[in-house]
């Protein structure tokens, strides 16, 4: 049983519970009222529950807490025993898992053990079922086994219900077979088995939850950093060294002091979010998603101040967590590997032991690891702390021996500013960055150590910073540090093929370190207010001047920290089929060198922003953009400068790949023919394999207005377009243009649940529209269900022949969608080459967006040209080239009148959760 005492609940039951006998030691002695049970009993649990809260409200320490209710239930539970009078019987009743370990949250499972010797009665199996059943009526709904000691040892051989039976806790009942949960595990169990089991548990389980402590929304108890990892330590070590209590581990000289105390602050900070996820949503909820945030954010005193961004509150409350996240997963890697190397590692035969083998004076290898050759290497040569990296990067080693990591945490703490000026230091934090064998494996260490962080103290701010979207889907660390990670595989030849060109311009690039300094300070300034480029640029200048880089180089770091988002929002947010864009972005740029070097960083920040934004569209456009510009810098003479040079590139390349098709019945004038008739903007906007699909598409189609062919409809032709996404499909369509063709096609794609994802709106000299779409398929099934395709065709073709737009689908909002707001915001730019104006929409990525802004368009009487559109997370940014139905620019009253139907409309849609 628990020591009950220190608990700060009172667990006297109540009176009637009691029978109002004061001599009563029984919970429910003499009590034979079952219905008045099941009204009392869930009363009183109830009122433990309250009073848990009111004292964590109070400054109780949750670690309290957790044991009150564990002892609530254990009293519950003993008198209930009593009370079915299986304590007459040979029965032993265990708490095992959490519970046995005497750590239960409000609605934790409540896992249970019926043991007995060998067979059991059928009076005692029914005493066995009411119990049960009473539990279930009272709303405990534990996870009880009922099991003979031979079912237990075949039960154990499942590690799971291994684990649960190494916290085996006697509650009442037969004391012979006290031991004998344990004992079972020790029978069916050798310690290395049961480490490696668990251990690959553990890795299993670090996949599933994307081998990241920096989830969006983790699961407190089994992503990485969650409790999970503090049980893991727990059930390794409790097999070997028979204890009951991670604190005894100090004892045995297993765990240090400070590190009991890392991990039991840890615990708490997660019991404590725990605590209020169970509040919240009355169940045993473990899953800190979007919905809750917030709110725990504030019940565990995270304020917002008068200065402070929107959700800086909340950001705080994720920067703490995912910093306590990294200390438990660190403190857990390093906790199980010392069990190994202390405990496994001596019972190996000498063949199967890591030979040892001299590094230089202060290291050794010893297998695949790296460890000092004395225990005061840190403290006697502190430029050690530096060189252990290098020399794991120069003899390829991955891994540090856990003494050495205990060591190395403790040397962090002293680097200081001398330490950091000191010229031999300098050079071999330099030294590291150049050596790219293994660096993103290192300089993780160094974060995980302090070593990173105590270097570079601006590291440590950011250190577990996160911002509150669904873009930015990593911590600022984590982010730098895949970003590095990135930045080596455009050397590594199995990801070429994802990332041709930019692995080609990288491995040209000599001075690998100055990308990777312009990584490490890229976004080191965030959070801090103000422009977090500006104020990077500044740090990371000052770095490397005081690190003895030239002028040269320092300016080129802090130039690329500088306008590291420059290529992206350009490539994205920009027309670049226009040439004076591109020029005005190539003399930012200035020469071929900056081009180089901002392109790689480009492409490594946003793959290590959020992977699955990354696709063909955005590389395509990125380059597109750093091959136009390239020739510009380069004033290659035979590169097209402007918008005709391009246009006739863009013919000759696809003419090119005509006559390269094999089996293709296209007649060249007839192509040519075509081509003169569908305009300039369509050369411009759309790419050579692109226009070769469309040419034989409408080649192969009745023409299309003509009198001879009056009833010939309008084309529409589907093809997977799987570099987008999955199950992405590509629409193009091509008809007489007509004023509510947006508004109509896009109102088709929203009653079918069919999300855009790029758009290509193209109006051709003669009045021809032709349109191409990427599309989202959610359900899956447009791109092999037939019936499907030709329902999408009818509906577009029907939506052509009737002016009327379609009703909008009630769409609800995503769930995670609910928790974001987006302030909407509309530009508008006129653009001379085009005589259009350029409108800029970024709003809240909502359902049916698109369509609702045809709506409105339509309304209007707005004119689509062409459409771009982004979606970031929860944001959307899309752009449309517009005029007046005639073709003419808007007038500033109708841009007024457009941008505030707009802002109502978008405003105006309700956001109910699915």
């Amino acid at each position: 049983m628990l020591n009950c005492d220190v608990a700060t609940i009172d667990l006297t039951p109540l009176p009637l519970l009691l029978n109002n006998t004061a001599a009563n030691t029984s919970l429910l002695a003499d009590t034979h009222d079952t219905e008045q049970l099941l009204i009392d009993i869930p009363k009183w649990l109830s009122q433990i529950n309250d009073d848990i809260s009111r004292a964590l409200e109070r400054g109780v320490n949750i670690r309290q807490l957790v044991a009150a209710r564990a002892c609530a239930i254990d009293r519950l539970l003993t008198a209930l025993f009593t009370w079915f009078e299986l304590d007459k019987t040979d029965l032993a009743l265990f708490a095992t898992g959490g519970y046995g370990r005497g750590e239960l949250s409000l609605y934790s499972d409540i896992d249970i053990l019926l043991l007995y010797p060998d067979e059991m009665s059928a009076d005692t199996n029914q005493k066995i079922d009411r119990l049960v059943a009473l539990l279930w009526d009272i709303g405990l709904e534990p996870a009880l086994s009922v099991r003979s000691v031979n079912d237990a040892l075949e039960a154990a051989l499942d590690h799971t219900i291994a684990s649960a039976q190494l916290e085996a806790r006697l509650l009442i009942g037969n004391e012979a077979l006290q031991q004998t949960p344990i004992q079972i595990v020790n029978k069916q169990w050798s310690p290395r088995d049961f480490y490696d089991v668990k251990v690959a548990e553990a890795r299993e389980r670090y996949l599933q939850h994307n081998a990241t402590e920096y989830n969006l929304e983790p699961n407190i108890k089994t992503a990485p950093g969650g409790l999970r990892d503090i049980h893991l330590v727990g059930w390794v070590t409790k097999r070997y060294f028979r204890v009951s209590k991670l604190y005894d581990l100090v004892q045995q000289n297993f765990l240090t002091e400070k590190e009991f105390d890392e991990l039991s602050f840890a615990e708490g900070y997660l019991w404590q979010i725990r605590h209020y996820l169970h509040v919240l949503t009355g169940r045993n909820e473990n899953k800190l998603l979007f919905d809750y945030q917030r709110e725990i954010a504030q019940l565990m005193g995270y304020e917002t101040q008068p200065d402070d961004e929107p959700n800086a509150a909340v950001e705080r409350f994720m920067r703490d967590y995912y910093r306590c996240a990294m200390k438990i997963s660190t403190l857990s890697e390093m906790l199980t590997n010392h069990y190994y190397e202390t405990i496994i590692e001596s019972h190996l035969p000498d063949a199967e032991r890591p030979k040892k083998q001299p590094i230089n004076a202060h290291f050794n290898q010893i297998g695949d690891q790296i460890a000092m050759s004395h225990h005061r290497v840190f403290a006697q040569h502190p430029e050690a702390i530096l060189e252990m990296f290098l020399l794991m990067g120069q003899h390829g080693i991955k891994n540090v021996r856990t003494h050495t990591l205990r060591a190395l945490k403790i040397a962090a703490r002293g680097i200081d500013q001398v330490y950091r000026d000191n010229p031999v230091h300098q050079a071999l934090f330099l030294a590291n960055l150049k050596e790219q064998n293994y660096l993103f494996h290192r300089l993780r260490t160094m974060n995980r150590c302090g070593v990173l962080g105590s270097y570079i103290p601006a590291f440590a701010q950011v250190t577990g910073l996160m911002q509150y979207d669904l873009f930015h889907r990593y911590t600022v660390d984590a982010h730098t540090l895949f970003l590095i990670r990135i930045l080596h595989r455009f050397t590594d030849p199995r990801f070429y093929e994802d990332f041709p060109l930019v692995s080609s311009i990288f491995q040209r690039i000599e001075r690998k370190e100055i990308l990777v300094l312009a990584a490490m300070f890229h976004d080191i300034a965030k959070g801090r207010g103000g422009n977090h480029s500006e104020l990077g640029e500044t740090e990371s200048i000052e770095f490397c001047l005081a690190h003895g880089m030239s002028l040269a180089d320092a300016n080129l770091v802090g130039w690329l920290t500088r306008y590291h988002l420059l290529m992206s929002m350009t490539a994205q947010k920009k027309d670049i089929s226009d040439p004076e864009v591109v020029t005005i972005f190539a003399n930012l740029v200035g020469n071929v060198t900056h081009l180089n070097h901002l392109y790689v960083l480009t492409v490594a920040d946003m793959n290590a922003t959020n992977p699955q934004l990354w696709n063909s569209w955005r590389a395509t456009l990125m380059k597109q953009l750093y091959s136009q510009t390239r020739r510009i810098l380069r004033a290659d003479i035979d590169a097209p400068t402007n918008r005709q040079d391009m246009i006739s590139a863009t013919r000759k390349q696809t003419l090119e790949m005509l006559d390269n098709v094999k089996n293709q019945h296209m007649n060249r004038d007839e192509v040519l023919r075509l081509w003169d008739d569908l305009g300039d903007e369509y050369f411009l906007r759309e790419i050579a394999e692109d226009i070769l699909w469309h040419t034989e598409a409408i080649l192969n189609h009745p023409p299309i207005g003509l009198a001879s062919n009056a009833d010939s409809p309008p084309l529409v032709v589907l093809r997977e377009h799987r570099e987008l996404a999955l199950d992405a499909v590509q629409v193009f369509v091509y008809t007489q243009d007509q004023m509510n063709l947006f508004a109509v096609t896009m109102a088709v794609f929203d009653q079918m649940n069919l999300d855009v994802l790029d758009a290509r709106i193209i109006t051709a000299t003669r009045d021809f529209a032709l349109d191409s779409y990427v599309l989202l398929d959610p359900s899956g099934t447009l791109l092999v269900d037939e019936d499907s395709q030709q329902e999408l065709k009818q509906r577009l073709i029907n939506a052509f022949k009737d002016p009327t737009v379609l009703k909008l689908t009630n769409k609800r909002m995503p769930r995670q969608l609910k928790h974001f707001e987006v302030t909407t915001v509309i530009n508008f730019e006129f653009n001379d080459a085009s005589d259009q104006h350029i409108m800029s929409l970024e709003t809240l990525d909502q359902p049916g967006l698109l369509a609702r802004v045809g709506q409105v368009f339509l309304q209007q009487k707005i004119e689509v040209h062409a459409a771009r559109i982004t979606t970031l997370g929860e944001r959307a940014e899309d752009m449309f080239y517009i005029s007046d139905q005639n073709d003419e620019p808007l007038s500033t009253d109708r841009l007024d009148a457009l941008k505030s139907a707009l802002i109502e409309s978008l405003s105006t849609q309700k956001a109910t959760v699915t």
